[in-house]
């Protein structure tokens, strides 16, 4: 273990200076991370606590509600970790730099193998403990976990980590040796499709629209069998709900705990014989060169037709923000993933109870502005992924950009326009499938599509600003950079922008809708001024983080 740690201090030392410099930006960072860290923290846990809360009160099967939302957001957090962890363990083993030196020195296969694994679970997994905080804070409390939970909880968390970065790293393994090594890159476009596949037959087999339509089944009994049985009695996330809520429950059942630690043991024995065996084959192909040879690109000449009427200027660099996406496999790959998910997230909204007997004038217009927000969550988390890494991606050549005659200003524009029409398109796409599918009035069509368009300007403008100022130039795999300091606080600025968003346009929204519905005199100056307001926001929102942005480069700050 202390040949183990050695190999890890190095990693220590470099994010303990970054975390830890001197400097206002610095301390300023810090000071804005705990203020939007806290408020968003409280959001999530007061939305928890009110709703177990709630379930508690629900004598027989309030439990058994509270543990299938857990194993609903367990099994998420599940799948989160699987997907980062297969993207990050190809740069942990394989790409990263100090790779050459650790490969050739005297280490211990065994050693290198732990070094990299935690390393590899720590890159992928520090927001996923974050997120999991206020959830596990809210159960211990309103079930009286007690002072022991603390302790069951992270002998339920710690598996959950470490499962999925094992099995991410060997499915990395296996890739690379199966694979051409001149395409050792690409692989994660597989990858990415198996694990979206993987995601929505997960999604498919939790079939959450049963819980949404209790009279469907034929007595009462039948509802209680769903909501007892697992999503499936393989996964480690049930495992671990089965867990948690056996101890809240005082029904403590220690076969979860033996399940979810001896499946951990297990998995890590079976890894490091996997590494002992390909790991020099796999390490050896992924240093081949990956040149090609030059063919003729229908899509480049298409490309350039359609930005004729652009200056050659733009449009070279237009040009070359498309070849630097298209060229980096671990990028367009993941279009796939995104492809899938709205797939799955329109596929449930089909079945969501709308026009059944029960459902109030309020539920059926209140569903179609939380659709709008959930579209706006799924939208900045595309912007995070695509967009906020724009500026980081130069690297080294930002300096070439800054000593020519071009303006920064049309090179952060020419990023922005890039990923903020297929963004736009996107967007679009999901807020009118959906409200086709939610049967909303031609009023409610009209705001869905107006509030979008001004959400997705928004939300890319924010992802624009936030990457240029929390930049990572030196990052080996661009999955890793929407999970630094500057992507969580992105993430955490564009939920409330959304929220905010949302606040203003509902209430003078409905309060319209009903007057005209049940009669009335329908002042809409209410509404106007709810429009008005989120345009402001949202072209604030726009602006304010490009101008931002382009001063930092101009500057030469970023």
């Amino acid at each position: 273990m202390r040949d183990l740690f050695h190999l890890l201090l190095p990693k220590w030392w470099t994010a303990r200076a970054r975390s830890t410099g001197s400097g206002r930006s610095r301390a300023t960072r810090w000071i804005f991370f705990a203020i939007a860290g806290g408020f968003f923290w409280m959001f999530v846990f007061g939305v928890l606590y009110r709703v177990l809360g709630y379930f508690r009160g629900i004598p027989e099967i309030g439990a058994l509600l509270a543990g299938k939302l857990l194993g609903l957001m367990l099994l998420s957090f599940f799948s989160l970790l699987l997907l980062s962890n297969i993207v990050t363990s190809l740069s942990s083993f394989f790409l990263a730099r100090d790779l050459d030196l650790l490969v050739s020195a005297p280490v211990d296969w065994l050693r290198l193998y732990g070094a990299k694994l935690l390393e590899t679970a720590v890159n992928s997994s520090w927001m996923v403990v974050l997120m999991a905080l206020p959830v596990f804070t809210a159960y211990g409390l309103i079930y009286d976990g007690g002072w022991w939970y603390p302790l069951v909880a992270l002998g339920v968390f710690i598996p959950l980590l470490l499962i999925p970065a094992v099995i991410g790293s060997a499915i990395t393994l296996l890739l690379v040796n199966i694979f051409p090594a001149r395409r050792t890159r690409e692989i994660l476009g597989l990858v990415t499709v198996l694990s979206a596949a993987a995601i929505a037959l997960l999604v498919r087999l939790i079939r959450p629209e049963q819980l949404a339509r209790p009279e469907s089944f034929r007595s009462l009994v039948d509802f209680i069998a769903l909501l007892r049985t697992p999503a499936s009695p393989l996964l480690p996330s049930e495992w671990a709900q089965t867990g948690m809520m056996s101890w809240l429950t005082y029904e403590p059942d220690y076969l979860p705990f033996i399940l979810l630690w001896s499946t951990t043991a297990g998995l890590i024995v079976l890894g490091a014989a996997l590494h002992q065996r390909l790991y020099a084959q796999g390490f050896s192909k992924s240093q081949e060169s990956a040149s090609r040879f030059k063919k003729p690109d229908p899509a480049k000449s298409f490309a350039r037709r359609m930005l004729a009427p652009l200056s050659i200027r733009r449009r070279e660099m237009v040009l070359k923000e498309m070849r630097i996406f298209f060229r980096d496999t671990t990028q367009w790959s993941q279009l796939i993933l995104l492809a899938v998910l709205v797939a799955v997230y329109i596929f449930n909204i089909k079945f969501l109870p709308l026009r059944t007997e029960g459902v109030t004038f309020l539920l059926a217009n209140i569903v179609p502005f939380l659709n709008l927000a959930i579209a706006g969550f799924v939208l900045s988390a595309v912007a995070a992924r695509f967009v906020f890494p724009s500026v980081s991606l130069e690297g080294r050549t930002l300096w070439l950009l800054r000593s020519s005659p071009l303006p920064m200003t049309d090179v952060l524009w020419s990023k922005f326009w890039v990923g903020t029409l297929p963004l736009l398109i996107v967007a679009l796409a999901i807020v009118f499938i959906t409200n086709v599918l939610l049967q909303v009035t031609e009023f409610m069509m009209f705001v869905s599509i107006g509030t979008i368009t001004l959400l997705t300007f928004a939300l890319s403008g924010l992802a624009m600003g936030f990457g240029t100022m929390f930049p990572q130039y030196e990052t080996e795999n661009a999955a890793q950079i929407p999970t630094s300091f500057g992507g969580l606080f992105y993430m955490m600025t564009s939920i409330a922008l959304i929220g905010a968003v949302v606040i203003l346009e509902a209430r003078p929204v409905y309060s319209y809708v009903r007057r005209l519905t049940y009669g009335g005199d329908a002042d809409p100056t209410e509404m106007v001024m709810g429009f008005v307001l989120v345009g402001v926001l949202c072209v604030a929102a726009t602006l304010v983080p490009l101008r931002l942005a382009a001063r930092r480069l101009e500057l030469g700050e970023a």
